[in-house]
């Protein structure tokens, strides 16, 4: 008989997988019916200069040739996000005026939270250029009044940072209007017609420091009043998210620690188009026994700890569907960052590696699943030079950028995912699985969560047949396989055609997506 143990996570006592080498059996079952839309923007990208401690834009302007990188844009162009979005806590003292007209006149400015210096070389016309190129909405955050911190009004450098609504309804302006002569004058003609904008970032994070709730609701509605009066058609992205998402995992009292999405929307529902979350936060609690590399020397240890993380994401999102509903809101919820918060900060080397998989793509299939709610997600910074928790590896100049093992999973859910969500009425315990559907196609995203056993199953779309079916699957057989700047395509799907729907494998610790064409 295989032995097992145990490994902590938190106060929940995982079992360790057991040495089992037999196949489990199941099916897989799909009500087609179509519940709900699958926004465009669902799978999207987040970008902020972050200085010296990630040189991600900098690293990605080639000032050989004075533009974008290719290789980069190349890569993100193949990622295909539906959405990038500018911003972060480098809004609380970003001034756009800054970053444009000629380039050789554009004045350079402390990065306050990251370190060092940027030069504004990538400003508002370069980051819709990029939007353009890689075909992606474009997300812009403002500087609302610095998220309330009353240090970005003088700096240590004797500068003020803070935000004024002015200087939002300019960029608005600047942006929308056919007319705006300063645009005109930079060289862009037409408008750049940026239809999401976003007002504060991780304002309920900031503390003392910045504003309480109270001051966020009042401010929150003179900018998103006056935004819309300046450009009725944008969408507006207010902040609801709770103060310490390290305490919202589901297992602490939280009565002190609630979502400011109730409130915010109580005032501000009629001005806002979503409510914005972070999925932030998400590690292990200190009693676990996996550290560092520990998660490389204890494999299926680390794979199981990685799983029941994933669960954090869902325990969020029901949490705020239920504050949506019982104040009778149909606002959408945009998850504008997120990323696994493992030590050491935002560079453990696990998310280089097929292990960290577990969480990705469990994670990925619990916004799918809540997507009825969820217009925007993420599971990654984007792109950098140093940081584990991108999804695109920018190597030095001359190298050729690469997707991580989740920015191949978004790539992946991305091209192979339906624009309606669908019920899966059966499956096997072992599968986490999501449905979406467009017209006659139909999508099964499959992460099997047992580390070393297949799952046999088979296929079953009530009220229709199968005329044909594709399965991607990323299945290394080496479970520590990981990306580098020597191995670019160690996770690339492989595509097979499916002989008989009603017997097919899941490999162990395996992503996959079956595409299948119904007939009735």
């Amino acid at each position: 008989m295989a032995s097992t143990s145990s490994v902590f996570a938190g106060n929940i006592l995982l079992p360790s997988c057991s040495k089992v080498s037999g196949t489990r059996n199941g099916i897989i079952r799909v009500d087609p019916t179509p519940l709900f839309d699958i926004a465009p923007t669902l799978f999207m990208q987040f970008l902020e200069p972050l200085g010296t401690t990630d040189p991600a834009i900098e690293a990605a302007w080639d000032y050989w040739r004075d533009d974008w990188r290719e290789d980069l844009v190349k890569c993100v162009a193949d990622l295909s996000p539906g959405m990038i979005r500018w911003g972060g806590n480098f809004t609380r003292y970003y001034k756009w005026k800054e970053g444009i007209g000629p380039a050789n006149k554009r004045p350079w400015m402390h990065n306050l939270s990251w370190g060092g210096k940027e030069t504004n070389r990538v400003g508002t016309h370069e980051f819709i250029d990029f939007c353009r190129r890689v075909d992606a909405e474009p997300l812009l955050g403002v500087n609302f009044m610095s998220d309330g911190i009353e240090y970005f009004k003088r700096t240590t450098h004797g500068q003020n940072r803070y935000g004024t609504l002015e200087e939002a309804l300019e960029w608005v302006s600047y942006c929308n209007d056919p007319d705006n002569q300063e645009r005109k004058k930079n060289g862009e003609t037409g408008p750049f017609d940026v239809r999401y904008w976003q007002v504060g970032n991780e304002t309920s994070y900031t503390g003392k420091d910045g504003f309480g709730l109270d001051a966020a609701i009042i401010h929150t509605r003179e900018f998103a009043k006056a935004m819309k009066l300046r450009d009725p058609s944008i969408k507006i992205i207010g902040w609801g998210d709770v103060p310490d998402v390290s305490k919202f995992k589901g297992n602490e009292d939280e009565k002190d620690n609630e979502f400011w999405a109730s409130k915010m929307l109580g005032e501000n529902g009629d001005l806002l188009d979503m409510i914005a979350i972070h999925m932030m936060g998400i590690y292990p609690d200190d009693a676990r026994s996996l550290t560092g590399f520990e998660y490389f020397k204890y494999p299926e240890e680390a794979w199981n700890e990685l799983l029941e993380l994933a669960k954090i994401a869902d325990y969020r999102l029901s949490k705020l569907k239920e504050i949506l509903q019982s104040i009778g809101s149909g606002v959408k919820i945009a998850v504008t960052e997120g990323h696994l918060s493992l030590s050491p900060y935002n560079t453990n080397t696990i998310l280089l590696n097929w292990l960290s998989a577990a969480y990705h793509a469990r994670t990925m299939n619990t916004y799918l699943r809540h997507a009825d709610r969820v217009s925007i997600c993420t599971g990654a910074d984007f792109f950098g030079t140093r940081w584990t928790v991108n999804a695109v590896k920018l190597p030095v100049p001359g190298g050729e950028s690469y997707l991580l093992p989740i920015g191949t999973i978004m790539k992946l859910y991305k091209r192979h995912t339906g624009n309606k969500g669908v019920k899966i009425s059966e499956f096997p315990g072992e599968l986490d699985v999501a449905a979406t559907r467009k017209g006659d196609q139909l999508f099964l995203h499959i992460l099997n969560t047992h580390f070393s056993s297949p799952v046999k199953i088979g296929l079953h779309v009530d009220g229709y047949s199968v005329s044909s079916a594709t399965i991607y699957e990323i299945a290394p057989k080496e479970r520590l396989a990981y990306v580098d700047d020597a191995h670019h395509d160690t996770f690339n799907p492989v595509e097979k055609q499916i002989a008989d729907p009603s017997e097919l494998v899941i490999q162990p610790a395996s992503v996959n997506v079956i595409e299948l064409h119904l007939k009735n």
